[in-house]
């Protein structure tokens, strides 16, 4: 079986990569699972100052939740699964150490709002970013609270309600990506970066991120209660399911089996 997360060292830096490059590097239930354990991993080897997070191929960062299980979700189930997100954004989030996204391409739904929990974002002219959950039938509800701390109010609906993507340009200027360089330098910048973050003082670093997630924590508390109580509703409807699976057959990417 294919390892879906990659997690290598070099010095003082560790680099995770998402590893499904035939779905986009979309995740899954287990996928997440290995994730939040790779984080946590990191989170606790000392010798580690940095961490770079990136997805494998050159199509996509991650395309976010993979429709094919989705589909299958009944209000129960997709509660559940808004957990397993809160676990997934708080692990990053509270993470001790400088995090750096290497986006080297498509970022989309949970994996932009994850991305956006990461400290530095790098990116080139290809890529394109955006909240298209609502294309899939899925309420966004978690994800506007993430964004519009980085986007503010009026960019984040916007962006909720047409499901449009943005490219390079756009989510440079908007403060979603910090430094846009070309395709083949993306993990040659995000080494740089990490690098420079790893030689700050290890303490002033640790209690820095430490306040940062203090003042964020009560907000994504917050959100992802709302988002438990709008998906067992949404669930219960059936639309997320229905549409879902429309948006697969039209796209040829339902997996069987």
């Amino acid at each position: 079986m294919t390892e879906t997360i990659l997690v290598s060292r070099a010095g003082a830096i560790a680099t995770i990569t998402l590893n499904r490059p035939e779905r986009l590097n979309a995740w899954d239930t287990i996928m997440r699972a290995r994730l939040i354990a790779a984080l946590r991993n990191v989170a606790g080897e000392q010798g580690i100052r940095a961490v770079i997070i990136t997805g494998a191929g050159s199509r996509a960062f991650c395309a976010g939740q993979d429709l094919n299980e989705a589909i299958g979700f009944d209000p129960v189930r997709a509660e559940a699964w808004i957990e397993e997100f809160h676990t997934l954004y708080r692990t990053v989030r509270a993470l001790e150490k400088p995090v750096i996204a290497a986006i080297n391409g498509v970022t989309a739904g949970s994996a932009f709002q994850f991305a956006l929990l990461t400290d530095v974002r790098i990116g080139h002219p290809g890529v394109l970013m955006g909240q298209p959950e609502i294309n899939s039938g899925i309420a966004s509800i978690t994800g506007p609270w993430i964004m519009r701390e980085v986007l503010g109010l009026s960019r984040t609906i916007e962006l909720t309600l047409t499901g449009r993507m943005m490219n390079a340009g756009e989510a440079l200027q908007n403060g979603v990506l910090h430094h846009v360089v070309e395709e083949e330098q993306v993990m040659e910048k995000a080494l740089e970066v990490a690098e420079t973050l790893a030689a700050k003082p290890v303490n002033a670093m640790r209690l820095i991120k430490r306040r940062f997630f203090e003042v964020l924590e009560p907000g994504l508390e917050e959100a992802v209660v709302a988002a438990k109580r709008a998906h067992r509703e949404s669930f219960a409807s059936g639309e997320p399911q229905r549409v879902s699976s429309a948006f697969l057959d039209a796209r040829g990417g339902r997996k069987n089996g």
